[in-house]
């Protein structure tokens, strides 16, 4: 029990960038600030000290005021006392890599695509689907292991941050849609199936669940006009989906 149990983050309303989508390094490996800048205040001390013994550590991430997302485990592998923050690795892969700029270019970009997915788009995804009440915002299907947070603007574009102005609840029949450019959405929130496919015969699931759904609206949105989807990047979409 010498070492720190669990770190978290705050909770970022719609529209913020949450904290820890600046602090990854060079290395792409996710930094975790200090308890203030006084290297020996107690929380730092934790998490030094679990550093030190190999200990993992739970991070609470809030997605929503009173909620968290749990990414564990999550290991302290380094410090930076000239700019008061620890060197976290939040994937078992991540654990022996080399830190700052002693780390090789793919060795780097391997590691920022595994920050990207056990912390950025999981805490991304639970923010998405909270805001929706936990349904495809086409379909109100429900069970959330078929839900996914869908990026309107691809990871990794510009305006494709993962906040959720930025995405949408879809079932990963809609998403799939919806990323093959079978589905666009306009910024009215009404939605257009590609005329091919408008014409095509096939069995019921094409007909009811992407056919039928043709100039209709989404049915659900965030009650918070901040969630909602930003019309912006919903236009600059629709424009790659008309493209297409």
């Amino acid at each position: 029990m010498e070492g720190a149990l669990s770190i978290s983050t705050t909770f970022t309303p719609p529209g913020g960038t949450p904290p820890y989508d600046d602090l990854i390094g060079t290395d792409g490996l996710q930094r975790y600030n200090y308890r203030g800048t006084d290297p020996q205040h107690s929380e730092n001390v934790a998490l030094r000290r679990a550093m030190e013994l190999g200990l993992p550590v739970i991070w609470f991430v809030a997605v929503e005021r009173g909620a968290y997302e749990p990414i564990y485990p999550v290991w302290v592998i380094g410090e930076e006392p000239a700019l008061h923050r620890f060197v976290l690795a939040v994937d078992p892969a991540q654990r022996f890599l080399p830190t700052g700029d002693a780390a090789p270019v793919d060795v780097r970009s391997y590691a920022l695509s595994l920050t990207k997915v056990r912390l950025h788009q999981r805490a991304f995804r639970a923010r998405v689907l909270l805001a929706y009440g936990g349904k495809c915002s086409i379909c109100r299907l429900k069970h959330a292991e078929l839900l996914d947070a869908a990026h309107i603007i691809a990871d990794g574009q510009p305006n494709g941050q993962p906040v959720v102005p930025n995405g949408l609840s879809l079932c990963k029949i809609h998403h799939a849609a919806f990323d093959h450019k079978i589905l666009g959405i306009r910024p009215d929130l009404s939605l257009h199936v590609r005329p091919d496919v408008l014409e095509e015969v096939d069995g019921w699931m094409l007909k009811g669940g992407i056919q039928e759904i043709h100039n209709k609206s989404l049915e659900i949105v965030p009650k918070s006009k901040a969630a909602r989807p930003d019309p912006e990047r919903l236009e600059e979409r629709y424009a790659e989906f008309l493209a297409g």
